[in-house]
């Protein structure tokens, strides 16, 4: 390899793994995607038709449009959590909501499986705060917070244990000439 060797860029599948993580890092990625997993089992398990070799085993209830109705929801409140992350708050109180409410309606949440989804989605939106913006490089500053190269004079430097005490303390000399004590701010001696 010489000097003149060109350096080979990278590659697609790392240019798009590195612009999808930067997408992640800015919304509750997570929480979005557990609330959507949670959807599915509470919206597809009470139309769902189970076989044991022979034997069919239906799970519908009298209540399958509410429990597709809270897969549905859940399942927009998981791409609200990506796409609007500003409605974060909003969606995961609506996904927890939806969660509890489905033990009722959807055989068991989704039999426990969707309820713990969407709760913990919902939970994790909650708790989810945007990162704040990257500090900048190490020689890149604003002219108001450019460092001047004036060192802070040796008698400026105070310890925070002696500073300025409150009330401040008075001495009183005696007769002869000697400190008495302090006086306190009530006007008793102290010393």
């Amino acid at each position: 390899m010489s000097a003149e060797t060109p350096v080979q860029s990278t590659g697609t599948f790392t240019r798009l793994r590195l612009r999808f993580r930067d997408w992640r890092g800015t919304r509750p990625f997570w929480a979005g995607l557990f609330t959507l997993l949670g959807g599915i089992p509470i919206a597809y398990f009470p139309y769902a038709t189970l076989k044991l070799g022979h034997m069919s085993l239906a799970m519908a209830t009298t209540a399958g449009a509410g429990s597709l109705i809270i897969g549905v929801l859940l399942f927009t409140l998981g791409l609200t959590m990506w796409f609007q992350s500003a409605t974060r708050v909003f969606a995961g109180v609506a996904a927890i909501l939806l969660a509890l409410v489905s033990l009722v309606i959807s055989n068991i949440g989704g039999f426990l499986i969707g309820f713990l989804l969407a709760l913990i989605g919902g939970a994790l939106a909650l708790s989810w705060a945007p990162g704040e913006p990257p500090a900048e490089a190490a020689g890149e500053h604003d002219d108001a917070n450019a460092p001047t190269g004036d060192a802070i004079p040796d008698d400026s430097v105070q310890d925070p244990t002696t500073g300025e005490q409150f009330p401040p303390a008075s001495f009183e000399k005696r007769e002869d000439g000697e400190a008495d004590g302090v006086r306190a701010a009530g006007g008793h001696r102290v010393g």
